[in-house]
């Protein structure tokens, strides 16, 4: 089975809605790893010249590769990734081999039967 990562930098309030709607299509699992900082394109300025930025999330989801693009439309709906100027990125990255994925192997096996 070949498998894909996707990586998603998302805003902190949104983590919970983003890994639902992975979970709901085929995403078997998470790594959420908090309070990352992230900027955009322009520095936002607040009250005394300080540096506003919000919180991130970093998620990580292994995936199998033949769901990853709908996983990653989804996160992306689900963050409103293009409606929103700031509100998060996510890609993927082909995952040349992983180790600790038995339990996810045979669940998608059941699930997904002859289709992978």
């Amino acid at each position: 089975m070949k498998f894909k990562l996707i990586v998603a930098f998302v805003d902190d309030r949104l983590t919970e809605k983003i890994v639902k709607a992975a979970r709901d299509h085929g995403a078997t699992g998470t790594t959420i790893i908090p309070a990352a900082r992230g900027e955009g394109m322009e520095s936002r300025k607040g009250i005394f010249g300080l540096s506003v930025v919000s919180r991130r999330d970093v998620l990580l989801f292994t995936v199998e590769r033949n769901m990853s693009r709908h996983i990653l439309e989804k996160i992306c709906e689900a963050g409103e990734f293009e409606e929103k100027s700031g509100a998060g990125i996510a890609l993927q990255l082909d995952v040349e081999d992983a180790v600790g994925v038995s339990a996810q192997v045979s669940k998608l096996a059941q699930e997904l039967g002859e289709k992978i």
